[in-house]
């Protein structure tokens, strides 16, 4: 299976942030997209996973399923964790693998907290839990439902040291399934050997 993307533009509020980008990645390869705030990581992510519309270019994942977008076959983890308040952590993993079509199990959704450092808060309600907490339930849909390609923006974002010491295994052994990984970010992901896509400064508009 590989990530292919070629020729991409995109212009957001009439202003190009980038065109003719071209990136690939085979399985168990990692890409971290660095650049500038304003750049275009988050939006390259988002139009892979086809939230916005591309000026030109395209995008495939060969040997992937034919008949699913790539969004489809993605997980995207955003800056907002989209977890609601008044379901439990466990309820929110439910609702996330039955809209993405897994088989949901309570031992399932005990295993995926417990790889995140969250298996006691299963059944606390997402609106008592720290900023980090929450990052962490949304980092274990990664693993609540197996998918090819995972999109991440800023993933350590509110993380402490300690979660952002234990989430690189994850991502590696995600990669040792022959997963592919894209991450935007400003911070190191201790993934060595991952590829970096750096995007240009964006012109900005400061008045």
């Amino acid at each position: 299976m590989r990530l292919k993307a070629w020729d991409l533009a995109i212009e957001r509020g009439g202003r190009k942030l980038f065109s003719g980008l071209s990136f690939a990645a085979a399985e168990g390869e990692a890409l971290i997209v660095t650049g500038p705030n304003g750049a275009g990581k988050s939006t390259l992510l988002r139009a892979l996973c086809g939230f916005l519309r591309l000026e030109a270019g395209g995008f495939a994942l060969q040997g992937g399923d034919p008949e699913r977008t790539l969004g489809e076959q993605a997980h995207y983890l955003g800056h907002a964790d989209a977890l609601k308040g008044a379901l439990t952590a466990g309820e929110n993993l439910a609702f996330w693998t039955g809209l993405m079509g897994g088989a949901d199990s309570l031992a399932a959704r005990r295993e995926a907290l417990a790889k995140v450092g969250l298996a006691h808060a299963l059944d606390f309600p997402a609106r008592v839990l720290s900023a980090g907490q929450k990052r962490r339930v949304a980092l274990a849909r990664l693993l609540i439902v197996e998918k090819p390609l995972w999109l991440l923006d800023e993933p350590m974002t509110a993380l402490d040291v300690a979660s952002q010491a234990a989430f690189p295994a994850l991502m590696r052994a995600f990669l040792s399934r022959g997963g592919i990984l894209v991450a935007a970010t400003h911070a190191p992901l201790g993934l060595e050997g991952a590829h970096e896509l750096r995007l240009g400064r964006a012109t900005r508009n400061w008045a």
